[in-house]
């Protein structure tokens, strides 16, 4: 079916060619919606390849397709195989990559034997579609000549289906109930096609009810549908069966430039890090190399981040919009069209400084000058917070001998409630932790005399311990205003087995202190003169992160688990700090 579409744009019309069939070298048939300029001549080629349907996907939904052929590009929307019009079984990620299927290198080959292509082709797309252009680098299709990745994973255990070793509970339910299982009737027998969409249906409408389903294996609406999940579930280390599923293992293979774009309270954060930073230093060639830019900015996963000037409880300002599809013209008229529009001299890292609300721009990550800077647990009372301790956070190390620490108790029937943060759950984003500090251990600084510019990666060191084999670490940074709101602006979680190994887990001796690590991503913030930077701590942030019922099992197949009574130490030989990047 061809559509002719009157563009927005003065340079072209544009056609519209629906469910295009395009074979891959297995015989399967993937289908796509091809827009391209009313005009005769031959066009660069923009390719999104979705699971969630060509018709309503984000690149379709902004009208992307129109938008780009009306700026001479033809644009390929494509169902990814198993999803929608397209045939085949869909695994996700699986045959994305450099395995048996190559559906982008094949996509992309494609693509380029079009009447209507002059052969540079792009990719666009992000979330899924993003991981759909990672996954192809490694296949080197000879006419892929740049990439624009949106908000997308570098390993897809560590960042995608968990985070620290804790599953990613609430992304992944609402991922699978409202996404996922969208066309999931065309995985039974037709007879049993009313039965399954009404149960699928339903568990989309009562998606929330199924967060707090205990176990979470199996997930009756979609158990039976999805063999996938089930891996997902038996495999929480990270093991041989994750291997396959990691792009960092193929960097030294990009021969293309990726713009690798971000934001700071996406769940997809470490990826957009990861990938910068891996085929910036180890992609195969110079130009390929040299060819990596990333920009990071202050908003949530969205299809459409840099037309945002918000996120979460935070209004960043006009300046944090960018402008989503000028943004991506810009880079591929220069690596598609040859235009010399200054991509190719840009500084390769753009951030968006929260608490000033200003872009900076800088030529590597970490930028250059970070001073990486130790923020103890002390003693004594901030005055500031209604927490369980009210501590204090400082930069002078602790002196105090003997067993000094604070304690709580971690009950996984009731876990702290998940507010705020980079997940795709609701309540995303920056928000005000103080509801939520009442039954959480808290340090704070003094007021601040001079901002405080913290830029690059920050983790936290707790020297800690607990009643149980097996707990959770998760740790908050928040900005104090002089109000007393409490911003959240980064966090990480980290389950204490895999304090050594995420592929070997070791289960914890009762009551005996330990060193853990928690990786708290990165952030770019100013902590303005007459803010306080605060540190929280909890063993439990539900839904966001699964429950962990502190047995040392798998946690996905419990329902039920014991108590632990945790305590963090801030003495002379067991320092608990956070470590901030200074600028």
């Amino acid at each position: 079916m061809v559509d002719l579409v009157s563009a927005d744009e003065d340079k072209f019309g544009v056609i519209v060619e629906r469910n295009i069939g395009v074979p891959m070298r297995d015989g399967t048939i993937l289908r796509a919606d091809v827009y391209r300029p009313n005009a005769g001549g031959r066009f660069p080629v923009l390719i999104e390849r979705t699971p969630y349907d060509k018709n309503t996907s984000s690149e379709s939904n902004l009208k992307a397709g129109e938008f780009y052929a009306a700026h001479g590009y033809v644009t390929v929307i494509q169902d990814v195989r198993g999803r929608f019009a397209s045939d085949g079984e869909f695994y996700p990620f699986r045959d994305d990559g450099d395995g048996e299927k190559q559906d982008g290198y094949d996509t992309v080959e494609w693509a380029a034997e079009q009447s209507w292509t002059n052969g540079k082709i792009g990719t666009i797309g992000g979330s899924y579609s993003g991981a759909t252009q990672y996954r192809m680098l490694s296949t080197q299709p000879p006419h892929l000549v740049a990439q624009f990745a949106r908000q997308s994973s570098a390993d897809y255990y560590d960042e995608w289906v968990y985070r620290g070793g804790a599953f990613e509970h609430g992304f992944n339910l609402k991922w699978i109930l409202t996404h996922t299982a969208t066309n999931a009737r065309k995985l039974v027998p037709l007879s049993r096609e009313t039965e399954v969409e009404k149960r699928i249906n339903e568990a989309s409408e009562n998606y929330l009810k199924w967060l707090e389903h205990s176990p979470i294996s199996p997930l009756l609406p979609v158990d039976e549908l999805y063999s996938w999940f089930s891996d997902w579930m038996n495999h929480p280390n990270h093991d041989d069966f994750w291997e396959e599923f990691s792009n960092e293992r193929s960097h030294d293979r990009v021969n293309v430039p990726v713009h690798h774009f971000g934001s700071w309270f996406d769940c997809f954060l470490a990826g957009t890090l990861r990938n910068y930073t891996g085929m910036r230093a180890n992609a195969a060639t110079a130009e390929a190399r040299v060819g990596q830019q990333m920009t990071i900015g202050p908003w949530i996963h969205n299809p459409a981040p840099a037309d945002l000037r918000d996120a979460g409880e935070a209004d960043f300002g006009e300046q944090a919009i960018l402008g989503w599809l000028t943004t991506r013209l810009r880079w591929f008229d220069h690596w598609l069209k040859g235009v010399d529009n200054g991509v190719d001299t840009d500084k390769p890292v753009k951030l968006f400084t929260m608490g000033i609300n200003a872009w900076r721009e800088f030529d590597e990550w970490p930028p250059e000058g970070v001073k990486y800077t130790p923020f103890y647990l002390s003693n004594g009372t901030s005055g500031s917070a209604n927490s369980l301790n009210d501590g204090v956070l400082t930069t002078s190390k602790p002196d105090l001998f003997g067993e000094v620490f604070d304690e709580y108790e971690s009950d996984p029937e009731n876990p702290i409630r998940s507010y705020g943060g980079g997940h795709l759950g609701d309540n995303n984003g920056p928000r005000d932790q103080r509801s939520y500090e009442h039954n959480v251990l808290t340090y704070t600084t003094e007021i601040l005399e001079q901002p405080l510019d913290v830029t690059g990666p920050v983790k936290a060191v707790l020297h800690a311990s607990s009643s149980a084999i097996d707990t959770d670490w998760i740790v908050r940074i928040t900005d104090v205003q002089p109000d007393g709101t409490s911003m959240l602006v980064c966090d990480g979680i980290l389950r204490a087995r895999f304090k050594d190994s995420f592929k070997r887990p070791v289960a914890l001796v009762p009551h005996m202190s330990a060193e853990f690590e928690i990786d708290l991503w990165a952030t770019s913030h100013v902590f303005q003169k007459g803010h306080r930077l605060r540190v929280a701590i909890m063993s439990s942030c539900f839904p966001r992160w699964d429950r962990n019922w502190q047995t040392g099992k798998n946690n996905a197949l419990e329902s039920s688990g014991i108590v632990a009574q945790n305590r963090i130490f801030r003495d002379e030989i067991r320092p608990s700090h956070v470590i901030l990047p200074l600028l």
